[in-house]
This record gives C-alpha cells, sequence and structure tokens, in this order.
C-alpha cells in the first residue's frame, strides 16, 4: 500500500505534494513502482497533529481520487469522519482506512451499507494525546481484544468478512516496548482470521532504535516491512515503495513464492 499525503504536516512527506498535479504524479510513480494499492489522506494523524475541518479534507482529497479514476489499482481512504468516507465512496474509492476503527455508529453504518472494504485500526487516545503516557497491562492481548471486538461489530452491521483488514497501530498510542511487542507477536493478530496491515513506515519507532531522522529511515523502514510479512502481515503501508517491493522480490524468491 502506497502512502499518498494531500496535507501540508503529515511527519515524514508533509507538504512534498501539495499541487494536485504533483500529488497524481507522485501516485503514478507508486504505482510504477509496483504499489498494489493506494491509501490517500487528508489529515495528518501524526502525534500532537492538529484537527481538519471536513470541508478542508474533502477539498483535499476528492481532486486526488477523481484524478486517480481507472487507476490500475484500488483506491484506500484514509479517514475517521463519515462524511468524508461517504463523499470517498461516492467518488469511487475500494476501502476505508480508519483510525478509530468504525467505532463511530455513523462510519459502521456507512461503510456497512457499501460494498468497500474496512481496515479497523488499534489507537490509544487520539492524535493530539495518544504520545503523552500509553499504558497497557498486556499490550499484545489488549490490542488483539479490541480488534476482535471490531471485527464482530463490522459483521454484526452486515460486513463479509472478506471485507475486513485489521492494524494493530503502530505508534498510535504506544510506547517503543509496545511498538517491538507487537511486531514481535504479530502472527498472533492473524489468528484472527482477516488480513493483516502494518504501517511502520518511517516511524518514530525507527528513528528511536537507529538514531535517524525521518528522511534517513528508509532502510529500517524496509527491515521493518519484510519483519512484519515474515510475522504475518498480508498488506504493509510504505512511504518507500520501489525499495520495499525490491526487498520482497528477494524475499520471495528466497521463500521459492512466485515473484
Amino acid at each position: 500500500m502506497g502512502i499518498v499525503n494531500a496535507t501540508p504536516d503529515s511527519f515524514f512527506d508533509g507538504g512534498m505534494h501539495l499541487q494536485r498535479r504533483d500529488i497524481l504524479s507522485h501516485a503514478q510513480q507508486l504505482i510504477a513502482e509496483g504499489a498494489d494499492m493506494l491509501d490517500i489522506g487528508g489529515e495528518s494523524t501524526r502525534p500532537g497533529a492538529r484537527p481538519v475541518g471536513i470541508q478542508e479534507e474533502l477539498d483535499r482529497v476528492l481532486p486526488v481520487i477523481e484524478g486517480l479514476r481507472g487507476a490500475p489499482v484500488p483506491l484506500s481512504i484514509d479517514t475517521f469522519k463519515p462524511e468524508v468516507m461517504r463523499e470517498a465512496i461516492a467518488a469511487g474509492v475500494q476501502m476505508v482506512n480508519d483510525i478509530n476503527a468504525l467505532q463511530d455508529p455513523a462510519a459502521l453504518k456507512l461503510v456497512a451499507d457499501s460494498n468497500v472494504a474496512v481496515c479497523l485500526m488499534h489507537k490509544q487516545g487520539n492524535p493530539q494525546t495518544m504520545q503523552e503516557q500509553p499504558c497497557y497491562q498486556n499490550v499484545v492481548a489488549e490490542v488483539t481484544a479490541f480488534l476482535n471486538e471490531r471485527i464482530a461489530a463490522a459483521e454484526i452491521a452486515g460486513m463479509q468478512r472478506a471485507r475486513i483488514v485489521i492494524d494493530p497501530g503502530f505508534g498510535f498510542g504506544k510506547t517503543l516496548e509496545h511498538n517491538l511487542a507487537l511486531l514481535r507477536e504479530l502472527g498472533k493478530l492473524t489468528d484472527l482470521g482477516v488480513p493483516v496491515l502494518a504501517g511502520l513506515s518511517r516511524k518514530s519507532m525507527l528513528g528511536a532504535l537507529t538514531g535517524q531522522v525521518v528522511g534517513r529511515r528508509m532502510p529500517a523502514s524496509v527491515a521493518a516491512a519484510i519483519i512484519a510479512i515474515q510475522r504475518g502481515a498480508g498488506i504493509v503501508r510504505v512511504h518507500d515503495v520501489r525499495e520495499t517491493v525490491d526487498a520482497l522480490k528477494i524475499l520471495t524468491a528466497v521463500n521459492g513464492e512466485a515473484a
């Protein structure tokens, strides 16, 4: 999953692609580099990010979605607002990537009544405060239980399991130790019976481990993506598509799988 940020303040590429033509060019480049799907976001959810209004978010993402209509890969909308979900689905996205895991009843009904897929993510707190004092008794057990409950809620609302993906939410209300525990035991999430998405690309946990600033975390991001896949992730959400695809070609060749 290639990341397409139509935002001025995302932690890595905020402001790099603010003009519509630049965003679309970047998206097409990610497809050419081997992205299997694109995740389009109009509001940064990095720690401390300022909230964005509904209309401002729509103004950022709808021209991108419309500009990518007919793209050879599925499009995902990265939002937690039902109003944005509705307009993005009408514009042609095939997935909703919701950091709130459809806990908003309006979002749950909207997605359940559509034919799109959904990614249900775990987080503790909100982007403004989530990294202040994350606390768990057992992070792997608690994240797994939450995602299992959200899968059940989606199914009760009428969604088939084949439409559901889950995301442990690396960096969303987790310390470095919490993130490492989740990555180490990612296989436990695959036991829930739906694909697991891992979003580790360029995140602060990699900076804490390597001492590198965000612009120099590409090698660590690729390594983290490979580890996630080895531990059961079915989707990796990345900024560095070409480098990740190349690494995956080596992994599949060594494992004797079709590239």
